[in-house]
């Protein structure tokens, strides 16, 4: 345990492959994951507003991988942890999300136009006999 708790970063950097073509390692990636997500949490807050669910979405996905990257020094212990690939992978997620809060800004999908209407279709047909039904209390 003891040797583990100070040579772990230190071979964790030393991955020679990710073994995904195209995707380097990133000795680093602890670090970078961290400044990482401080930015997308500083850009959704100030650029998508507060009700919106996209901002909840990111803010609630983004502070839990923070945190994770907060508490965890091993690579292997983040990738486990988050569950959603290796670090470098976790870095591409997280430039993807900072190249989409712009194109969210822009399309506004938060946003109702003025005078649109939503169609109700009902459908009075009764409920097949082999669908389960569930009924409210």
């Amino acid at each position: 345990m003891f040797l583990r708790r100070f040579t772990g970063p230190l071979l964790s950097a030393a991955k020679e492959s990710t073994g995904i073509v195209g995707l380097d390692v990133v000795p680093n990636a602890r670090e970078v994951l961290i400044g990482l997500y401080d930015q997308t949490l500083k850009v959704v807050k100030d650029q998508i507003p507060e009700q919106a669910e996209y901002r909840r979405s990111v803010e609630r996905i983004t502070n839990y991988r923070l945190k994770v990257c907060q508490e965890e020094e091993e690579h292997d212990r983040i990738e486990q942890r988050i569950g959603c690939g290796q670090v470098e992978e976790l870095i591409e997620q997280a430039n993807d999300e900072l190249e989409l809060i712009p194109v969210m800004v822009e399309s506004k999908p938060w946003e109702v136009p003025e005078g649109y209407k939503v169609e109700i279709i009902e459908d009075t047909e009764p409920i097949p006999a082999h669908i389960p039904q569930h009924l409210s209390t």
